[in-house]
């Protein structure tokens, strides 16, 4: 039996990408196996789908880092037909063939079973970048900063990490600010649970050592001369969870907010978080993120538009979470 996917191969000429179809034999190995129905547009995959970036590290591979459905064939003790999963990083998508095809196999233990009360698309809304803001939120709380203790930064709020992270930042009752490019978003992120939304131009330009003290902490997913900003403006004591690059990998700053102020940097690391840390993240993201703010922040595409919408994402005219139905 054959199923739709997206495939990346590559010659002299490059990497191209292309839909076609491909059978069970095509899978690469693993003991469980798994019927995808969703799947999700992450700025990862807009850099894989384009070849903008060398993501893919094998070849030829179904791209897509992340998906969600229903196991239908298992040797793995921790999964059985039936079962409702989800996958986030560990390379699939990178070494290992991804969530762009109707059937993916993997590792058991790569895989998380889904709480009762989120469904296979509504994991999907949450994706990579949903499971990754709860780890900077998870990672702020571990610091110790309270609703309390002053606002919180997030960068590219109008993305993927940053809608999620505002909306569940907002629910816990913490006072956000939202930095964007795109300040028509003003309202949509003010929906989300942002008490404030300002440009993220200033943030662009060189930072100083050390600058006003503003925030208790903050999540960012640009890196560059925003995160050097955002470090100098947080306030002693304070904490910043780092877990992108859209701006730039470099960080152009100095020892002055960690030295001087006590300032925290947190790493997150996504792709190959340990499995306590996922659950955990998973469990919070059924508590602590409000569906109907989900469903708001997120756009379904069909599975033929992923890459239009891979070339889009990449120029920053995506707004929050976009799933992908996967055909039958």
């Amino acid at each position: 039996m054959s199923f739709p996917a997206y495939l990346a191969t590559k010659t002299d000429n490059g990497q191209a990408v292309a839909r076609t179809e491909l059978t069970e034999a095509d899978l690469m190995d693993g003991d469980v196996t798994v019927r995808v129905e969703y799947s999700a547009l992450n700025y990862k995959d807009g850099l894989a789908m384009t070849g903008s970036a060398p993501i893919i590290r094998h070849y030829p591979l179904v791209p897509g880092i992340d998906f969600a459905g229903t196991v239908i064939e298992s040797t793995h003790d921790g999964f059985s037909t039936g079962d409702r999963v989800v996958l986030n990083g560990f390379g699939v998508g990178e070494t290992h063939s991804g969530g762009f095809a109707g059937i993916a196999r993997v590792k058991g233990d790569w895989l998380v079973a889904l709480p009762d009360s989120i469904s296979t698309r509504q994991a999907m809304a949450i994706g990579t970048a949903g499971y990754t803001a709860m780890l900077c939120v998870l990672a702020l709380e571990h610091h110790g900063i309270r609703p309390g203790d002053g606002p919180l930064l997030v960068t590219g709020a109008a993305g993927g990490v940053g809608s999620v992270a505002v909306a569940i930042l907002g629910k816990l009752g913490y006072a956000v600010t939202a930095t964007t490019g795109r300040m028509e978003e003003g309202d949509f992120l003010k929906s989300l649970g942002a008490s404030e939304v300002i440009d993220r131009k200033p943030f662009a330009e060189k930072a100083k050592p050390l600058a006003k003290e503003l925030w208790a902490g903050a999540v960012d997913v640009a890196g560059g001369n925003t995160l050097a900003n955002v470090l100098s403006q947080t306030r002693r004591g304070g904490a910043v969870a780092a877990c992108g690059l859209a701006e730039s990998m470099d960080l152009p700053t100095t020892v002055a907010p960690f030295i001087l102020r006590g300032v925290t940097l947190y790493g997150i690391d996504s792709v190959m978080c340990p499995m306590e840390k996922r659950l955990n993240a998973w469990q919070r993201l059924d508590t602590d993120l409000d569906k109907d703010l989900l469903e708001s922040l997120s756009t379904e595409i069909a599975f033929d538009d992923l890459p239009e919408a891979s070339a889009a994402i990449l120029k920053g005219r995506i707004r929050g979470r976009t799933i992908v139905r996967i055909p039958d």
